[in-house]
């Protein structure tokens, strides 16, 4: 092969990998969008969680019921962690000893800490005359909000019960909408069964 043969096969490779190259470039390209890990959800089913402490309730099959062991906690504190979501209900019980208000005004407050970081707060109420349970049910959105999920329950005269989800990942509630949601479903199961002891 001399050398004007092999410029000339130079040539012609380096011409159709400009052509390849420059079709590869064209306005019909669009990038993927920006996806999260599918997340499995397993089946609802539910089980009776009855303690030592004044109240029972349901709760789901797939978490786990602890005792709340962190230092300064009541003996009717406790959690149900989530391990498949990394989250955590937290709840603390109080016995209403003429200071309803002050749990509610405690409770409104804890809710207010999210403001900053909310962009919306629902309220829906809950009242069940049936079996004296009534209080808020919040649902906090915002991608940056920390606890998507609290309420206070109580019979108004000797009960007050609070609970508040968090995951133990950064917060982004975009990406988690689908496990929040999920979850919702089992606070509202565990509200629905949710009795007083005599």
């Amino acid at each position: 092969m001399n050398m004007r043969s092999s410029k000339v096969a130079f040539g012609l490779v380096a011409g159709v990998l400009a052509v390849v190259l420059l079709s590869g470039c064209n306005d019909d390209y669009t990038p993927k969008p920006r996806g999260y890990i599918r997340i499995d959800l397993p089946e609802k089913s539910y089980h009776s969680i009855e303690t030592d402490c004044p109240y029972g309730f349901e709760t789901a099959d797939y978490s786990d019921f602890l005792p709340d062991n962190r230092q300064g906690s009541d003996p009717c504190w406790f959690n149900i962690e989530y391990p498949q979501f990394k989250a955590k209900l937290h709840f603390s019980y109080k016995p209403i000893t003429g200071n309803l208000a002050d749990y509610l005004e405690d409770s409104r407050t804890l809710i207010n800490k999210h403001i900053s970081k909310a962009s919306n707060i629902e309220e829906n109420m809950v009242v069940k005359d049936h079996t004296r349970v009534y209080g808020m049910l919040y649902s906090i959105e915002g991608s940056q909000a920390a606890s998507p999920i609290q309420f206070h329950l109580t019979d108004s005269t000797d009960h007050f019960l609070r609970g508040a989800l968090y995951f133990n990942v950064s917060p982004n509630n975009d990406s988690l909408a689908p496990v929040i949601d999920f979850l919702r479903q089992d606070v509202l199961h565990i509200i629905e069964t949710l009795h007083w002891k005599p």
